[in-house]
């Protein structure tokens, strides 16, 4: 659980994620269950290769309603990966990973995510694993002092191929 308490680091997560200090019982009570609940969860994103796996950042989802759920339930994901690990296509495959994952084991027709409209590596990102810009929601979120407008972006079930590799 160490990993996941440095995770929430303002150095880890600067600029984009970083909503101030939180406290341990905080976290840690957000990742029981193994990270799966019913309309939230949280996963550690690890490097597999040659050696033990290396925890590089975490993927999370909550539920969006849009209507009577389940049948007009989506999912929102978001990312954040240690700075050393940006930069090399490993959050665009966590987040494809991610989506698909939530398209086999649930009904939800639609994953969806948000970044600050000013975090071009994240927009890119998305679009690689093929999710769609939908526009921005003006005044979204409120970040560093201020109110953010954020970039919207969608993956809908049979969209897009999935990832090679």
């Amino acid at each position: 659980m160490a990993f996941l308490v440095l995770q929430y680091s303002p150095e880890v997560c600067a600029p984009w994620n970083w909503f101030g200090f939180r406290s341990e019982t905080e976290i840690l009570r957000q990742h029981d269950d193994d990270g799966f609940l019913p309309d939230r969860g949280h996963l550690i994103v690890e490097l597999v290769g040659e050696g033990e796996p290396v925890p590089i950042g975490t993927v999370s989802w909550h539920a969006v309603d849009y209507g009577p759920p389940p049948t007009s339930r989506g999912w929102n994901i978001g990312i954040t990966l240690v700075p050393e690990w940006r930069g090399h296509g490993h959050g665009t495959r966590a987040q494809r990973l991610l989506a698909d994952h939530l398209f086999a084991t649930t009904v939800a027709e639609r994953v969806e995510a948000s970044t600050d409209v000013e975090n071009t590596a994240e927009r890119r990102a998305l679009e690689r694993a093929g999710f769609s810009y939908e526009g921005v929601l003006r005044r979204a979120q409120f970040r560093a002092g201020g109110w953010r407008d954020m970039a919207l972006y969608s993956l809908v079930r049979g969209e897009g191929a999935p990832l090679e590799g």
